[in-house]
């Protein structure tokens, strides 16, 4: 069992999220209010527990500066594979991939030298719509393929 520590969103993509009290994941598109709704990564978790040890270059690093939508603590990305379902908060989603390619412009390893997401972050299409919150539940259900 987790727990959600912070949501987030962006008005574009390439940019740090920030933090808001709620967000709404949307089945079949992912968060609303967000650059990456509708994209094929619908939704991104990352545990706070690697923003933690990222602090250690750059000690001004928060919630929402790797671009992910829900910061989390107690869910490691190596924990998870593609396929498993994850009860967040009211929704649900399915994880769709660990890590991604980087991209050329972006801001934490523009600052850093380094970005955590390659590795460690965690990508799901929303599966049930539901709400989100700081504080909420998250729930590992298991393998479904």
């Amino acid at each position: 069992m987790g727990t959600v520590q912070a949501v987030n969103i962006s008005d574009r993509k390439g940019e740090k999220k920030h933090e808001v009290s709620e967000i709404w994941l949307r089945e079949d598109f992912g968060v609303e209010n967000d650059a990456h709704g509708g994209s094929e990564r619908q939704v991104s978790l990352l545990a706070l527990e690697c923003i933690e040890d990222m602090k250690k270059a750059l000690a001004s690093l928060k919630a929402g500066d790797f671009a992910e939508n829900i910061t989390t603590t107690g869910i490691i990305a190596s924990r998870l594979t593609p396929g498993m379902r994850v009860a967040v908060g009211d929704a649900l989603i399915e994880i769709t991939q660990i890590g991604k390619t980087c991209h050329n412009g972006c801001a934490i390893r523009r600052e850093v030298g380094s970005c955590i997401m390659p590795k460690e972050g965690i990508f799901g299409r929303v599966l049930q719509s539901g709400c989100v919150r700081k504080g909420d539940g998250i729930e590992v259900l298991g393998l479904f393929r």
